[in-house]
């Protein structure tokens, strides 16, 4: 069993004032391999964080002190107990309103206006596996899961929240969400309710979050937690480029590989916010959830609300350690299994070659060159549909415009095809241009404020993805293309922010659902085509990486990582990416030179290296290529062939520390036996008469003997990864190399 619960009264035995007495009160321990999450519920029904972190055999309530702390008040029944606070306590799920000042989990205003909560333990259920959440994106079950569902309530508001505790052992993953109810007869309003609650007694930490913007995104920030309240998110109607909903706190002098990190991802694509607070005490306390800010759930009586999955994870080794756990548990729970054996094909994609400027005969041309350096699939972006020859129009009319293609879908499909491609196609189903048949059909299907001129952007509206029909209509659209035709990709973009996000389809009172039922009609949405089409490969976009996270990659084993394709832009972008995320999640590609973003020049054999740490593929035209070109491009598809296994599975380990001022970025796989390794080196910043990089591998057999392809050199791993490898004789702009070992004994 990875799950435990001793009650109180066994925990006193020898005891003689404690051995008859039974008590509610008890231990839970749930264990993963390597890990130890350990809460109490004490003699109140309030149910204590005592302990999340390396594996240990004891009873860790020992830590927990009481102190009386001025204007920190009791609870009315410990009212003679001066130190005992749910100001100071460690709690797994705060309310509002009743004596805890601190960030809470969740908020709620009962019939009568109280906006007080006070959840106490009830009773609990543990069981093996579990069937998943409905509407929403979730872990998938694993052979040796086991779930936790500890039911608190309030019984003065009849709320109860039932806390439901996933444990993958064999990941070191623990999976957290809520379910709240109400189970009185007046209705309820939910303000606030957060996935996860994680109190950290002791300690001083850092808090590695990943900011940024368009073009920009997931940059890696670490930054020493001041007292008060940090916090992170998005209020833009998705997960955002700005703030990716996932943090990782961590011991002030963890470096990649030492110390304490404990990462928390939200499995969701919609507003979310990380909150961190450093108390009066100097504890830290973690909240994860939906962002409450706009948010106004009823719940009438008998009515729940299912949060979003928060995935947790702890390890001992430092960054690199806790990115493999969460590698590892996307590979195999959260994308699709069968995205984990079938090898996803290069593709080259139209937008940077053509933008809107295309018909069939340019396609086919840019498919024919393509496929003759090897390219697998011919992607056709942007302006295929309705009235659309730039972004001002055409949006939510998806029937193909044969005028402009000069032929039929399935004919220019049955064409790629012949040349032995794949053929994919642009969708960007969640939106509409008021120059559209759709919005001049259905206006009340946009998110708008009523008797106010709506925001703008790419001059677009959203659609209202909370309505069923509106649902209903972009399948149905959808299947009518993808039935007439042999496609095999889509590329699902979300190219702007929400604003106004008014639902016609909602009373006043309830218009603080709207965001997060448009979250719930997109997953609709995807789960519906996903099931009807289960050999589609969906990679998710949003301009980019807007909506990069756990939610999207249920559904999309990929997902576009930046629209920024400058290669040196993109160091930072995926480095930033791999903290949480697998690189075969995310999309990457060889872009022209000079870069339609930067204008920078950099060598294709940069370009390719870099490109490779992701689902490899091209956005150029190929009929712009010199000679020279295209024989380097055919050397990359046979380089990605051989590497694709090893990248795609493979532990990934970056190899220079953040923000250590080094003038190069490194960075390797490693295959899960330590059989062969693939390292790559990109130099940022080449200086005349400069030091030679020397970069320590990581992950190798220390007593196994490597050899360096291409070379007759036989290294131990214990060399290579204490003496390093040297990278001499670099030249150039943004020069790249790259050393494939394998194992010979």
């Amino acid at each position: 069993m990875n799950i435990r619960f001793l009650e109180e009264s066994e925990t006193q035995k020898g005891n003689p004032e404690k051995t008859e007495q039974k008590t509610t009160a008890g231990i839970f321990s749930l264990e993963t391999a390597h890990t130890l999450y350990q809460m109490k519920v004490d003699e109140q029904g309030v149910l204590l964080h005592l302990y999340y972190g390396q594996k240990t055999d004891e009873d860790m309530s020992y830590r927990v002190c009481l102190f009386d702390r001025g204007f920190s008040g009791n609870p009315y029944e410990m009212r003679l107990t001066r130190g005992y606070s749910l100001d100071t306590l460690p709690q797994e799920y705060a309310g509002r309103g009743v004596g805890d000042f601190r960030v809470s989990a969740v908020e709620c205003v009962s019939a009568n206006g109280s906006r007080s909560t006070d959840l106490r333990y009830v009773s609990h259920t543990i069981e093996k596996g579990h069937a998943g959440l409905t509407g929403l994106p979730y872990v998938r079950e694993s052979d040796d899961m086991e779930v936790l569902v500890i039911t608190m309530r309030d019984p003065v508001i009849g709320l109860r929240v039932d806390l439901n505790y996933r444990v993958y052992p064999a990941q070191d993953i623990i999976v957290r969400s809520a379910n709240v109810i109400n189970e009185g007869d007046m209705p309820l309003v939910l303000e606030k309710a957060a996935s996860a609650c994680v109190d950290f007694l002791y300690g001083n930490f850092d808090v590695l979050h990943f900011h940024g913007r368009h073009c920009m995104e997931r940059v890696a920030e670490r930054v020493r937690l001041p007292k008060g309240i940090t916090s992170f998110g998005s209020r833009r109607g998705m997960s955002s480029h700005h703030h990716n909903p996932f943090v990782v706190l961590m011991d002030r002098h963890a470096t990649e590989n030492t110390g304490d990190c404990y990462g928390c991802m939200l499995m969701y694509s919609g507003n979310h916010l990380e909150e961190l607070e450093v108390d009066q005490t100097g504890s830290t306390r973690l909240v994860s959830g939906i962002h409450p800010d706009g948010f106004r759930w009823t719940l009438e009586a008998g009515e729940a609300f299912q949060t979003p999955e928060a995935i947790l994870s702890y390890s001992r080794a430092g960054l690199n350690q806790l990115s493999h756990q969460y590698h590892d548990l996307i590979r195999d729970l959260v994308i699709d299994q069968k995205w984990q054996t079938q090898a996803r094909p290069v593709l080259i994609n139209s937008w940077e070659a053509a933008y809107f400027d295309f018909d069939a005969d340019k396609i086919l041309r840019f498919a024919a060159a393509a496929r003759e350096m090897g390219i697998e699939m011919l992607v056709l972006d942007d302006g295929w549909f309705g009235k659309r020859d730039d972004d001002s129009s055409g949006l939510g009319d998806w029937v193909v415009n044969e005028k402009k293609l000069g032929c039929p879908m399935k004919e220019l499909s049955e064409k790629i095809h012949a040349l032995g491609m794949h053929f994919g196609l642009w969708f960007e189903p969640e939106m509409v241009s008021e120059d559209s048949d759709l919005y001049r059909l259905h206006p009340d299907w946009a998110l708008c404020d009523p008797d106010r001129k709506p925001i703008l952007s790419r001059n677009q509206l959203v659609l209202d993805m909370g309505r069923p029909e509106v649902v209903d209509y972009i399948f149905e659209s959808m299947c009518r293309v993808l039935d007439a035709a042999r496609i095999e990709y889509v590329k699902w973009d979300f190219n702007r922010s929400i604003a106004n996000c008014y639902s016609g389809a909602l009373p006043p009172e309830r218009q603080g659902e709207a965001a997060h039922r448009f979250m719930l009609g997109t997953y609709e949405l995807l789960e519906r085509l996903t099931s009807r089409y289960p050999s589609l490969l969906i990679e998710g976009c949003s301009g980019g990486g807007g909506r990069f996270d756990a939610g999207m990659l249920f559904y999309c084993p990929q997902i576009w990582c930046s629209d920024d394709t400058d290669p040196v832009e993109r160091l930072e972008i995926q480095r930033g990416t791999s903290y949480g995320y697998p690189v075969s999640a995310m999309g990457a590609h060889v872009s022209a030179s000079p870069n339609h973003q930067t204008g920078r020049r950099t060598a294709l054999s940069t370009r390719g290296i870099i490109a490779q740490a992701g689902t490899f593929g091209y956005e150029l035209n190929p009929e712009k290529l010199t000679d020279e070109e295209k024989t380097e491009i055919r050397q990359q598809m046979e380089d990605q062939h051989r590497y694709a296994d090893l990248i795609a599975h493979g532990d990934y380990y970056r190899l220079t520390e953040m923000d250590d001022g080094d003038d190069y970025e490194a960075w390797m796989f490693v295959s899960k036996d330590q059989s062969e390794a693939l390292v790559s080196f990109v130099m940022t910043h080449v200086r005349a008469n400069g030091q030679v990089p020397c970069v320590r591998l990581q992950g190798l057999r220390p007593n196994g003997k490597y050899q360096l392809d291409g070379t007759e050199k036989h290294l131990s791993g214990a060399a290579l990864m204490h003496g390093g490898v040297v990278f001499p004789d670099i030249y150039g702009d943004y020069p790249a190399k790259q050393i494939y070992l394998k194992l010979i004994k």
